[in-house]
């Protein structure tokens, strides 16, 4: 059968098993990556055997970063570390700036937890900051939501990021940093955009059973060094090995001194030790505010794990649909649509990466899976084919393209709606476009660095 068959026959499989059928991603994922084995060349005996082998081998390398990352999130949501930068960022740049306070609030807090989890958080305070203004409250929820999804779309150790990181092989540091770089520009553009339709738009706060109207602060909230530290860390540890690895070629001069360095840093640096070791700071600063029994602490570790599994399953579900891909020789036959190669191919690649990330987020609505199979279908095609820049440039135009189309079937739609006060109407004309614009914004400012600072 000829690939772009096969690939068609994939994506049918997924799109029709969670559009139509209400399958779980996992499922979809796995059932499309056992028909596209069948359908691609190879012997009868490894085609189910293959597709286990390349789905161990995704959990393998991207597991441990995901289920740490939710113990992280859950504890420092639990310690009140969340809390605790909140109110450091409003100290900084006083209640006239609280919009930016929460925009910047959400960046930080996007970095290591997941984004339903920093609107919960943060949800309250715009409340409260509503009932001491009365305006601006749509405003509020823009400028956060703005900040969180670029971050939780773009930088690892968020599921989508990493396992397209981990399809394109891209060193996770490199990923972190460009990824953050990316979404700095697409936060800030989503707050103007969220400043303008607030005034064309305004939207008052509805009273809701249930909800209170002013946010709870801890008795005793841990210092601002401790509340940072889980987020920072893995940061600084993975960034320092990737700094380490780019010193010995850019300055040679040092060789000797960066191969000393090198082997601490490159164990250090590995997201695994750098998000346990991270891991331990917050679930540490979790027990010094809590002081939780012994039961209390396996619960929060034990029920942040247990949702951790369902994205390791979907991710690496992913990562066997993308190498079956590669078994069926689409590569080959798309290389076959770029012969001519050279700079203009490879602008091409990051808008067809972003166009075709973009049309499975609006069919299925999830951005994760969007940004999984994309990644492998992506990684298929640039096999064997020199690139102009550095393959993150891939990786963040597919995580770009996972920010366009948010409507009904998006579950970040709901999370905005429901927890926000906002009706669906509004969600359409406030969520769907600021996600659409912050997604643009990232594929913008990643075709300029493409061309500008390709640093192959």
């Amino acid at each position: 059968m000829h690939p772009f068959l096969i690939l068609l026959a994939g994506m049918i499989v997924i799109l029709g098993a969670i559009i139509v059928l209400r399958l779980n991603a996992f499922i979809a994922l796995i059932v499309a990556a056992i028909i596209v084995s069948f359908l691609a060349p190879g012997d009868q005996v490894v085609k189910i055997s293959r597709v286990a082998e390349a789905f161990g081998k995704t959990a393998g390398s991207i597991g441990i970063v995901i289920a740490l990352a939710a113990v992280i999130g859950t504890a420092m949501t639990e310690s009140g570390a969340a809390d605790r930068i909140v109110g450091g960022f409003l100290n900084v740049l006083g209640e006239k700036r609280d919009a930016v306070a929460l925009g910047a609030t959400a960046f930080i807090l996007s970095l290591p937890v997941f984004f339903d989890t920093v609107f919960f958080l943060l949800a309250p305070l715009a409340r409260s900051m509503y009932g001491r203004t009365h305006r601006n409250y749509l405003k509020y929820l823009l400028a956060m939501s703005a900040s969180g999804i670029a971050t939780h779309t773009l930088v690892p150790p968020h599921p989508g990021p990493l396992g397209v990181a981990d399809t394109l092989g891209i060193d996770l540091g490199i990923m972190i940093l460009m990824g953050i770089v990316v979404a700095f520009p697409a936060a800030i553009v989503g707050y103007l955009f969220g400043t303008w339709v607030d005034r064309r738009m305004p939207i008052p706060m509805r009273p809701r059973p249930g909800v209170d109207t002013e946010h709870v602060q801890t008795d005793n909230p841990p210092p601002l060094f401790a509340a940072v530290l889980p987020v920072v860390m893995p940061v600084i540890l993975i960034s320092m090995s990737t700094m380490v690895d780019a010193l010995r070629i850019w300055a040679p001069g040092q060789a000797a001194l960066w191969a000393k360095v090198r082997p601490y840093t490159a164990v250090i640096g590995n997201p695994n030790l750098a998000l346990l070791l991270s891991a331990a700071a917050a679930v540490l600063l979790y027990r010094r505010q809590r002081r939780p029994s012994r039961e209390q602490m396996a619960s929060m570790v034990e029920s942040s794990l247990m949702g951790a599994g369902v994205v390791i399953l979907i991710v690496a579900a992913g990562g066997a649909f993308g190498a079956m891909l590669q078994a069926a020789q689409i590569g080959p036959a798309i290389q076959s649509l770029f012969a001519n190669g050279g700079k203009s191919s490879g602008i091409t690649f990051l808008f067809l990466a972003f166009g075709l990330t973009s049309v499975i987020k609006i069919a299925q609505g999830s951005s994760t899976v969007a940004m999984i199979t994309s990644a492998g279908m992506i990684a298929a095609m640039i096999k064997g084919i020199p690139l102009p820049y550095h393959p993150v440039y891939l990786a963040t135009a597919i995580s770009a393209g996972s920010l366009v189309g948010s409507w009904m079937n998006d579950a970040g739609f709901w999370v905005f709606g429901k927890i926000g006060g906002v009706t669906e109407l509004e969600t359409l004309r406030s969520w769907s476009p600021l996600s659409a614009i912050v997604g643009t914004t990232s594929m913008i400012t990643t075709v300029v660095m493409a061309i500008v600072l390709p640093f192959r």
